[in-house]
């Protein structure tokens, strides 16, 4: 069967979507972008493939996205993650007026209008500050994994505050704290706190428009989730698999091709 698939090759992981011509998933793959982009990009695309048992020679058309999109030679085109985000959440919640998305290394909230058109955003991209990098290092320092943070910090009795979600200061402070033995949940709940301002500050800049969506590998720590909803006052709508959302918006457009 001929189908098309959306490449999103971020700083941290590249994640592929497969769809068919009725815009249905046939399979995804995700896998960690190490040092080579193309390389991530055809070890994510060959995962993908192998899950939905198709070739190579199905695919009609192919888009890439993500900061490393230019970097993968077999794409027919290559769109922004901005524009690819705001397709996806639309598709998958056409309600959708605003999309958080935390990445590997920056963060985004957009502004959806009708058929997924990006209306206005903001965006974080100078420094790791507040993403999922940001998570991964406090993880390490804590001994704890990342998939458990957020249990972690849902469970908190209490919460500590960090000052800063510079990484090297925020690491400093971390460092600090277990030295005087604060529990490792408070700690990652004052993190979470801090990562959730920073949105916040974003969201307060470009103005809150309609249901919001979160996307990004980040969407799966509840506690950064439940921290959000209490923030922005309304329910934060995440998909099953947030971390496919760029990929999948990328693969819709390459229907439309």
């Amino acid at each position: 069967m001929d189908c098309v698939a959306g490449i999103d090759v971020g700083s941290l992981s590249t994640d592929v979507v497969i769809l068919d011509r009725q815009a249905r998933t046939v399979s995804h793959g995700i896998v960690r972008t190490g040092a080579s982009s193309t390389r991530a990009a055809e070890e994510a695309l060959a995962q993908a493939l192998a899950a939905g048992g198709l070739s190579r020679g199905e695919l009609v058309s192919v888009v890439s996205t993500g900061y490393g999109r230019s970097s993968v030679p077999f794409a027919d085109r290559a769109v922004t993650e901005i524009t690819c985000h705001a397709r996806g959440a639309w598709f998958l919640f056409p309600d959708v007026g605003t999309v958080v998305d935390i990445g590997g290394q920056d963060s985004k909230v957009v502004h959806v209008g009708p058929d997924g058109r990006v209306l206005d955003f903001t965006m974080n991209d100078k420094c790791a500050a507040g993403t999922g990098r940001f998570l991964e290092v406090m993880a390490e320092k804590l001994q704890v994994g990342l998939e458990e943070m957020g249990d972690l910090s849902v469970r908190a009795g209490g919460e500590v505050t960090i000052s800063s979600v510079c990484t090297v200061f925020a690491e400093s402070e971390v460092v600090s704290l277990v030295a005087r033995d604060h529990p490792p949940e408070e700690i990652i709940r004052g993190l979470h706190r801090a990562i959730v301002g920073r949105i916040w500050a974003m969201v307060r800049s470009l103005g809150m428009r309609g249901e919001v969506f979160m996307s990004g590998g980040v969407a799966k720590n509840r506690g950064v989730v439940s921290l959000l909803e209490e923030r922005l006052g309304q329910a934060v709508h995440v998909p099953p698999e947030p971390q496919i959302v760029g990929a999948l918006g990328a693969a819709l457009i390459a229907l439309e091709q």
